[in-house]
């Protein structure tokens, strides 16, 4: 194998999170840009899957592209604040830990649900949690490049 067949791509992660206010909208991009400067390739359906070809089919349209998207993706980050998840990012964490794809909450909400946990119970369950941006790249980092080293030795 050459050289340039073992170089190893840049990881794909779909941002999955609520967009329905200027502030988590806001909050998306901006961990989409820091995301993207740390080297990770980003989806981000508030931009990504906005366009859409048909009227008609536009919610069915969208659908499609976020469901591929995260088939896509080598893992999904989910911000997972508020004082419960975004039923569009439940989704998108369900979907994703069903078909086995490697998950990662951020939650820089300090609120609790009390004796319940830090969020809904099946969420907390299912996916590590990270509580700040930096502790967020910190987790990619270490598991990304345990994932490069592996295909690194694969092409030695």
């Amino acid at each position: 194998m050459t050289k340039a067949k073992a170089k190893i791509a840049k990881a794909k992660i779909y941002l999955a999170g609520a967009l329905f206010t200027q502030a988590e909208r806001e909050f998306n991009v901006k961990l989409r840009d820091v995301l993207m400067c740390n080297k990770f390739d980003v989806f981000l359906p508030q931009e990504d899957s906005e366009v859409v070809k048909d009227r008609e089919m536009w919610q069915h349209e969208i659908f499609e592209k976020n469901e591929k998207a995260i088939q896509d993706a080598d893992i999904v980050v989910a911000v997972i604040d508020g004082s419960d998840i975004d039923s569009g990012t439940a989704w998108e964490i369900g979907y994703a830990y069903g078909i086995g794809k490697p998950i990662i909450g951020l939650r820089t909400d300090f609120r609790t649900m009390g004796i319940e946990g830090i969020v809904n119970l099946m969420i907390e369950q299912s996916i590590p949690i990270t509580k700040t941006i930096p502790e967020l790249l910190n987790h990619l980092n270490r598991n990304f490049e345990l994932l490069n080293n592996l295909n690194r030795n694969l092409y030695k």
